[in-house]
């Protein structure tokens, strides 16, 4: 029998049409769009299947939308008997693992994360802030291309993913250097990233503040599955732990990589990736071609996934 961990999507793997199928397939699924839509007062349904994709990319609009089309894929694995035995999920993602923890209610989650998305915009001005893609770099190196480029302002670690892929965020000034300088310093590749702010590093502070207040009014309960946070890789057992670490999350780094290992450490062996993308199962690989990885964001990856699990247990 595997040992399963649920891990779940964050911002930047939505598209135009994710969900659809599997909501029409899935009564379950159908039923998870329409608590969306009454929690948020909008159709968010009709975003994720129809666009338009400018909508949809919208940060405040993007974070509910993923989240969404997550938890309708994890009640449809529910409603299967499908039980992890941990989970997480990157930045955004951490959401849904909380759901699926049973720590937050899912309609209270979707409402809290089209603050969030908001609050993360708005905390700082357009074209201020920036975040770029370090390939090929070890966590030493990027720290002292850090160090380089701060003289442009703020830059930090953002987002650990696996080896070889770190995420910078800072002041545009800074990460245009960082950018420059990090071929000569060992990178095989940097790259400026598609993103609208600079998320995961201290300039995001004043977003979480705002969380903070939003999250006072919030439902949170102990989650009754083991979850593993971004900010410390470690697991929230509390209430209060969980609040805490939403509320740093924003402009903390994602210490994904530490998740995987750690969930590898404690025997973790079939990764399921729920939600749109497949992106977390390319890190999880990264880290150990052994580990079994699959994806849950329509039927057919369904399908795959509960044959697998049928054939093991």
């Amino acid at each position: 029998m595997p040992k399963i961990a649920f891990i779940f999507a964050g911002q930047g793997a939505q598209y135009v049409g994710m969900g659809r199928e599997l909501a029409l397939a899935y009564p379950a699924a159908q039923a998870t769009f329409a608590a969306a839509n009454r929690a948020l007062g909008f159709d968010i349904e009709r975003l994720c299947y129809e666009g338009p994709e400018e909508e949809l990319n919208k940060t405040e609009n993007t974070q509910p939308a993923i989240l969404t089309v997550s938890v309708a894929a994890l009640r449809v694995l529910q409603q299967a008997g499908m039980r992890p035995a941990v989970a997480a999920g990157l930045s955004l993602g951490e959401y849904s693992a909380l759901v699926a923890a049973e720590a937050i209610e899912f309609e209270a989650a979707v409402a809290l994360v089209q603050k969030r998305g908001r609050f993360m915009q708005e905390a700082v001005p357009l074209g201020q802030g920036k975040m770029a893609a370090l390939l090929g770099m070890e966590r030493g190196a990027v720290l002292e291309l850090c160090e380089r480029s701060k003289e442009f302002g703020i830059i930090e670690p953002a987002n650990y993913n696996c080896p070889g892929q770190i995420v910078i965020a800072g002041e545009t000034a800074a990460i245009e250097r960082a950018v420059h300088l990090a071929p000569e310093m060992g990178a095989k590749r940097a790259v400026m990233l598609p993103v609208s702010a600079p998320f995961h590093c201290r300039m995001l502070r004043p977003a979480g503040e705002r969380l903070a207040a939003e999250l006072a009014g919030v439902a949170v309960r102990d989650p009754q599955l083991p979850v593993l946070t971004n900010v410390k890789a470690d697991y929230v057992t509390t209430a209060a732990a969980v609040k805490e670490a939403l509320i740093k999350q924003v402009s903390s780094p994602v210490l994904w990589e530490d998740i995987v290992r750690r969930m590898l450490d404690e025997g973790v062996d079939l990764f399921i990736e729920i939600g749109p993308g497949k992106t977390l199962g390319g890190f999880v690989k990264k880290v150990s071609k052994e580990a079994v990885t699959y994806n849950v964001e329509d039927p057919e990856s369904l399908e795959k996934v509960l044959a697998y699990w049928k054939e093991v247990c």
